[in-house]
């Protein structure tokens, strides 16, 4: 995937772009390595910071839209021949990971598909049960938009702030140590809303 390398060492919008589209279907291109550098750039003035928000933005809701479809139409059989087949293991996926996000969603509901987008592990292959269970389109296109749009802000606002002290030979370093920071963050506020969800429901079903 010598081309993909060479996007990252690229990075225009176009090429933000398609890296996001294929980060939100099943090719693993880590969108650390690609929205935090160009917020980075942006921050020395080559890129604008909320246009690199926005076409990253748009690439993981057309990569999410095509996981989408894939579920939709193809159904669980062929998505799980896929997964295990020798081209999806190529893309570092499997059958088990494909039941873990199909798990989350059934578990946590229609909001998955916005809290999804932030866990890792989950964020590129959430779509896929959101295709299965025939989510409605514009509400799992909203819930995407809001997601990826949440976390590519704070991958910006990572790349954005790492400019201020951090010289670029050791960008990609600094956003391995602190990417696993953002990400526990991240999976804590989401168990924590979780949470809270759960217990409003309760309690307002014990009200009635």
């Amino acid at each position: 995937m010598n081309w993909i390398t060479t996007l990252l060492g690229n990075l225009t919008y176009p090429a933000i772009f398609l890296l996001m589209l294929l980060e939100s279907t099943v090719v693993p291109v880590p969108s650390e390595l690609v929205v935090s550098p160009a917020a980075y750039h942006a921050a020395g003035g080559h890129l604008n910071v909320w246009l690199v928000i926005l076409f990253a933005t748009i690439g993981a809701d057309v990569g999410a839209t095509i996981n989408y479809v894939a579920g939709y139409y193809l159904g669980r059989p062929i998505i799980y021949k896929f997964a295990n087949s020798r081209l999806g293991h190529l893309c570092l996926l499997n059958q088990e990971k494909v039941e873990k996000s199909e798990k989350y969603f059934y578990d946590h509901g229609v909001a998955a598909t916005l809290t999804g987008r932030l866990i890792p592990g989950i964020r590129h292959l959430i779509s896929i049960p959101a295709g299965l269970s025939k989510m409605p389109y514009l509400k799992f296109l909203l819930y995407t938009t809001i997601g990826a749009g949440v976390w590519h802000s704070i991958l910006a606002g990572l790349g954005w702030y790492l400019h201020s002290f951090v010289p670029e030979n050791e960008l990609n370093d600094r956003l391995m140590e602190y990417g696993d920071y953002i990400k526990w963050t991240i999976i804590g506020l989401v168990v924590l809303a979780i949470a809270y969800f759960i217990i409003r429901h309760y309690w307002k079903k014990r009200k009635q």
